[in-house]
């Protein structure tokens, strides 16, 4: 979502974003031309009438579960975005008996997190899931 109409999006998905993402982003672009979700979320400036780029990932239940605002000169990495978004559904699905560590991939092992993980997340992950393919 952005302050551009609809318009800018189609161009912008169809120069641009097809390109560095293969098949295109699974979702759709919005306008918020008057700026009233970025007033929301804290991202809209009303004297430039421009938003500052952020991402905003919210559950099905509406609650933020992450966030990334940039300031406009630093990309975004849609991958990551996509990734993060992943690793929250799975998180989300396992009801939290799964846990997704840094630089998590899907289909790569998770943690299992309890009491007996604690004081050993680096023997874990260095064990069963540090370099390998």
């Amino acid at each position: 979502m952005s302050v551009d109409s609809m318009f800018v999006h189609k161009m912008w998905d169809e120069t641009e974003l097809s390109k560095m993402v293969p098949g295109g982003i699974p979702f759709p672009m919005l306008s918020d031309a008057a700026g009233r979700v970025g007033s929301t979320y804290g991202v809209y400036d009303p004297e430039a009438g421009v938003e500052t780029r952020g991402r905003f990932i919210i559950d099905p239940d509406g609650i933020i579960q992450g966030y990334e605002v940039l300031t406009p000169p630093v990309g975004r990495n849609v991958a990551e975005s996509l990734r993060q978004i992943q690793a929250f559904q799975l998180v989300r699905k396992t009801k939290g008996k799964e846990a997704t560590p840094s630089g998590w991939q899907p289909g790569k092992p998770t943690l299992k997190p309890g009491i007996d993980l604690v004081g050993k997340v680096w023997e874990v992950w260095n064990t069963d899931m540090a370099f390998k393919d």
